[in-house]
């Protein structure tokens, strides 16, 4: 094969119309309406970034100053980054309502192996989040047990890295294996959980909002930027975690009852939701207890235990597991729709791609909530949820080039949304995602060019030869029988 052909086989894009037919014949059942959605994207956007990363962000680690008050800043810088992207997802959304979401968008707009390295990205990065959920969950457990004067072994509630003389995480890897369990039942099921879940997560954080108001010290705002301003930079590149999560929902897009219609919709809805809650809950926190005393596992609870109300600090913690959760899903959703439409794409083996009685992909299912259990059981959260972040920002990127590539090549695509300011938002999107890149630490790029070298092995010896676009493949004939009309 000459360099040529190697060039056009990699860069081969995706037609439209060939998604349209895939999703006639996906086995994927199509139950979730638009307050659904927006459900599962509010779920999948507040949860641990909100019950636990605000307070490690204000608090500080041994590595990282503590920004105090101005984790509120953190998380406005991170917001206007991830809401450039929202628009670029939400376009992309109305357009292309299909489970790979960004995957399916880079190979549309950039090419196979663009495709590629996102989904195989996102096959990481998205389990990395249901771990660091996990963690965050076992966190507010642990405080939970121990206001009624139980205190749970060391060794069996935290990993080596945390200096606790910890062993495993064993609460983090049950609560992974509960949540598989729960997608396992198919998605009618999980929508109506998630919906009601949700439900209570909000109202939770409005009763913490509420009472939290009447308990602030305005002396604890001084100073405001107790470590200057580099830290609150570098903290929004952590933070980030807690203001994506549409992106996940927007996996969903072939389960919609109309994907085409609701899904833009839904994107922005619930990162608005989510933003204006951060803003309050951050100042409420930081604004009750003094940013030196946050316990960054839980802050919440400690807020108010400070403040003398352990009864309420309870109460947090029980909810919070329970409001956490929806993240869980909504991410561990978007793993096995990713693996999901790569396998179907013949990027992934055909195996990945079945479906069960509930229309639910269950081997990729369990197989992902099962590395996730892993990762939650043996590796520190601040580690995993950098891990996170920067894979996401890489799959942020892609989408908003993807969409002024496509807006200028396809511009009489239909479009059910059009993102304003083009291509000034998506092109904001790119250079604030680097730049929140930039801020993580060399270890967590080694770690992700690691495994981006690992699935370039893994494309060039089955991907690129087994790819339904590949008029030699052995799976070509699929792409044959998806145009034959229906009976």
């Amino acid at each position: 094969m000459t360099s040529k052909d190697l060039a056009g086989s990699i860069m081969r894009r995706k037609p439209i119309d060939d998604i349209e037919e895939e999703n006639k014949h996906s086995g994927l059942h199509k139950s979730l309406g638009l307050w659904q959605l927006t459900a599962i994207g509010v779920g999948g956007i507040i949860g641990v970034g909100i019950f636990s990363l605000a307070g490690l962000v204000a608090h500080g680690s041994e590595t990282e100053p503590g920004v105090g008050p101005a984790v509120l800043v953190s998380f406005l810088i991170a917001g206007l980054a991830s809401a450039a992207a929202a628009l670029s997802y939400a376009e992309f959304a109305g357009m292309i309502p299909r489970a790979g979401s960004a995957y399916t968008y880079g190979y549309v707009a950039l090419g196979e192996i663009i495709g590629w390295f996102i989904g195989w990205d996102l096959l990481l990065e998205y389990i990395a989040i249901v771990a660091v959920v996990a963690i965050g969950i076992s966190g507010y457990f642990d405080a939970f047990l121990s206001g009624i004067g139980i205190q749970m072994p060391v060794w069996m509630t935290s990993t080596p890295d945390e200096g606790t003389g910890g062993i495993i995480n064993l609460p983090a890897i049950l609560v992974c294996l509960l949540v598989t369990w729960i997608l396992s039942r198919g998605t009618k099921t999980f929508g109506r959980f998630e919906l009601i879940a949700v439900g209570i997560k909000v109202l939770l954080i409005l009763f913490i909002i509420g009472l939290g108001v009447f308990y602030i010290n305005t002396n604890n705002y001084n100073p405001f930027f107790p470590s200057g301003f580099g830290p609150v930079v570098a903290g929004s590149a952590t933070v980030f975690f807690a203001v994506f999560g549409y992106d996940a929902m927007s996996t969903a897009a072939e389960e919609a009852t109309d994907g085409k219609k609701h899904m833009p919709k839904a994107i922005i809805l619930s990162l608005i939701i989510a933003m204006l809650l951060y803003v309050a809950a951050t100042l409420v926190l930081t604004g009750m207890q003094n940013f030196t005393e946050i316990d960054p596992k839980a802050g919440f609870a400690s807020a108010f235990n400070s403040v003398g109300l352990p009864v309420i600090a309870t109460i947090i913690s029980v909810f919070a597991v329970l409001s956490i959760l929806t993240v869980m899903l909504t991410f561990l959703l978007g793993v096995t729709r990713v693996w999901f439409s790569m396998s179907r794409d013949g990027l992934l083996p055909g195996w990945f791609s079945k479906t069960d009685r509930h229309g639910t992909p269950q081997r990729v299912t369990w197989i992902a909530g099962a590395g996730a259990a892993i990762l939650a059981g043996v590796l520190p959260i601040k580690a995993v949820a950098d891990l996170t972040n920067i894979g996401i920002l890489a799959a942020f990127v892609v989408v908003c080039i993807s969409v002024i590539v496509f807006r200028y090549k396809k511009p009489d695509a239909p479009r059910t949304f059009r993102l304003p300011l083009m291509p000034l938002v998506p092109a904001f999107g790119v250079f604030a995602s680097l730049f929140l890149m930039f801020q993580l630490h060399w270890e967590t790029w080694l770690r992700f060019g690691v495994w981006l070298v690992i699935g370039l092995i893994i494309y060039f010896g089955y991907g690129r030869r087994h790819s339904l676009m590949n008029p030699d493949s052995p799976r070509h004939e699929e792409i044959v029988e998806m145009h034959r009309p229906l009976a």
